[in-house]
């Protein structure tokens, strides 16, 4: 029986964008760092050589090593590493304002997670991050959602230095949370990073398929996380809901 249920962050647990929706997101992204940087006098390249610069930084490495943000938007804008120091992490901030400012967690996700923790499952959340931005702004982003509560461990791939699916990163996690693999599930939405990653170490992963769209042939999905707990226990017993007291 499994007693760890580890997630993904965005499409799992919470909503941001959908895939499609990413290039712009990215213009909004970049287009907040270059109004920080006109309004610092720091701004010394035109557009066309930054959105040039965007669209060369805009992938991920092939070994899945992270690329960090900030190491990008210093190449984006052409700004001289050592001077930058001092205000790449507002930087980040900027470039992170339009995707944070779309977060809302899925109605089932609080209950879902309420629901675990009253029944003594371990949980956790591992999670890439767009452009290798800074895990130290997701915890604060998590904290906002109300989520830092609910789950023990909190692995981004900026703590680790390798992104899903990687076994890295999963390994990391099993060693935070003291737990054997066998006695994990893992929930994500991106049949690209949530399935052989943790397979590979040896934990069972689902796919959450929210828009009930064919994800990969043969694939199981569950549709909503209520359904997580026939996945975790024998005949899919019910999760906790506290009884309502009469008003």
């Amino acid at each position: 029986m499994k007693d760890t249920v580890l997630f993904d962050l965005g499409g799992t647990l919470v909503q941001y964008y959908e895939r499609s929706e990413f290039p712009a997101i990215l213009e909004q992204a970049t287009a907040e760092v270059r109004h920080y940087l006109r309004q610092k006098e720091l701004l010394s390249v035109s557009p066309e050589i930054m959105w040039r610069g965007v669209r060369e930084e805009d992938h991920e490495a092939r070994d899945y090593h992270v690329r960090s943000l900030e190491e990008r938007l210093v190449r984006v804008f052409q700004l001289d590493p050592v001077q930058a120091t001092c205000i790449v992490a507002t930087m980040c901030r900027c470039f992170m304002k339009p995707i944070f400012a779309r977060g809302r967690c899925y109605q089932d996700t609080l209950p879902t997670l309420q629901a675990l923790r009253a029944r003594n499952f371990k949980t956790a959340i591992i999670s890439n991050t767009p452009w290798g931005s800074p895990a130290n702004l997701w915890r604060e982003e998590i904290a906002r959602l109300g989520l830092s509560e609910l789950v023990h461990v909190v692995v981004f791939c900026r703590d680790v230095g390798w992104r899903k699916p990687t076994k890295r990163i999963f390994q990391f996690a099993l060693e935070q949370l003291q737990v054997l693999p066998q006695h994990c599930l893992f929930v994500g939405d991106d049949p690209r990073w949530d399935l052989s990653g943790p397979r590979a170490v040896g934990m069972e992963a689902v796919l959450i398929d929210r828009r009930s769209a064919t994800h990969d042939a043969g694939e199981d999905a569950i549709r909503t996380l209520h359904e997580l707990w026939s996945k975790l226990q024998p005949g899919g017993q019910r999760p906790y809901r506290p009884e309502r007291r009469a008003a």
